[in-house]
């Protein structure tokens, strides 16, 4: 892996994120440090659905219908109030975690060919990551600085396709909920 971290994502991949700009004064220096997706461009968020389709695939049609399931569901608050980890990843906890649930699993049917994270994981843990790649010690005093910093509450209302050039992350498109 390159030292920027930018190594593991390739051209073309795409995701579907929910920016999370109340997090920022939170997390921004922590995961310019140790977040290899900010490093690549990625605004602090919440993973809807990662790898999404190749970008040659993304065409109009998959932006109407993504433009139509997610303008069906509504806008909600999301509570960032604890840590979580992962081997090696902490992440803020969003709760609750249905809604965001819910968006990767209706986008995931409709795209089969698209399970989250590759179908590596049985359940789907909504989480806005941090650090990763981690020593628990960096871990712990990450965590510690980041609990002085919560609660605070973040409104969702767009989801927004995020594609890699082959250097960084690229809003390409944002869907608005309902309402």
């Amino acid at each position: 892996m390159s030292d920027d971290g930018t190594s593991r994502f390739q051209a073309g991949q795409t995701g579907l994120v929910v920016r999370i700009p109340d997090a920022e004064p939170a997390v921004r220096a922590w995961r310019e440090r140790f977040d290899p997706s900010a490093q690549a461009g990625v605004p602090a968020h919440v993973t809807v659905l990662f790898p999404f389709l190749d970008e040659s695939r993304i065409d109009e049609r998959v932006c109407s219908a993504l433009a139509d399931m997610l303008g069906s569901h509504r806008a909600f608050d999301l509570r960032f109030e604890s840590c979580g980890r992962f081997p090696g990843v902490l992440y803020l906890a969003p709760e609750p975690g249905t809604q965001l649930r819910r968006l990767t699993e209706v986008i995931a049917d409709r795209w089969p060919e698209a399970p989250p994270y590759r179908g590596q994981f049985a359940e789907i843990v909504p989480h806005l990551t941090v650090a990763d790649g981690q020593e628990d010690a960096i871990l712990d005093e990450i965590e510690a600085d980041l609990l002085g910093r919560l609660p605070f509450t973040s409104r969702v209302s767009s989801v927004d396709l995020m594609v890699h050039d082959g250097a960084k992350w690229r809003e390409r498109a944002s869907f608005a909920l309902l309402g």
